[in-house]
């Protein structure tokens, strides 16, 4: 986005348009206890009925091996190139500085899950765009291996919950570039009479 088509827009539409998913890390610490302000902020998400569905694992120093012993226990157990492709994604996680397990509840009650999952969802989006106010960036993963017995149980995740996100935090070490996104008009039917 230019300068120009920055124009006029306030500071929270600015962070909205410029957060970045960052999957490339700097190897600086980000402080707990900055990550624990942040989530409270993120907490104020529209959640009906105040249910607050959300819980949360941080792994942060020698506590992430937890997370990445979870993720390689989870793993075929193979040899050869499929072996080592395993082991380059655990040195990768290993080599990022924090990572935020976000779990819900699953309510058997379809509306009520669905209402949940909105809530954590934007708690996760608010989470992101406080961060991402500070300097701090983040992806969101929900890669095939949270669905795993192995890798739940690795993390302590209970039957009847539903990891939502794995967020890799830290200082962005690359900045990517906006991707192009469709015009609303597009998308919008607009009813009128």
């Amino acid at each position: 986005m230019t300068n120009i088509q920055q124009e006029g827009r306030n500071a929270v539409e600015q962070n909205i348009i410029s957060r970045r998913s960052i999957k490339k890390f700097k190897k600086d610490p980000v402080e707990t206890e900055e990550l624990i302000e942040l989530l409270n902020v993120a907490k104020w998400a529209p959640n009906h009925k105040l249910t607050e569905p959300w819980r949360f694992k941080l792994y942060v120093d020698g506590g992430k091996e937890e997370f990445v012993q979870a993720y390689i226990d989870s793993q075929p157990k193979v040899e050869g190139e499929v072996a080592e492709k395993v082991e380059k994604k655990a040195q990768y996680f290993r080599d990022i500085p924090v990572h935020l397990v976000v779990i819900m509840p699953e309510d058997p009650r379809q509306r009520r899950w669905d209402e949940d999952y909105g809530a954590v969802s934007t708690f996760i989006q608010n989470f992101q765009l406080a961060a991402w106010e500070r300097g701090i960036g983040m992806i969101w993963r929900s890669n095939d291996w949270v669905y795993d017995p192995v890798f739940r149980e690795g993390i302590g995740v209970q039957q009847g919950e539903k990891v939502v996100a794995t967020l890799m935090i830290g200082y962005a070490e690359h900045v990517p570039a906006a991707r192009p996104r469709t015009d609303i008009r597009e998308l919008l039917t607009i009813i009128d009479e």
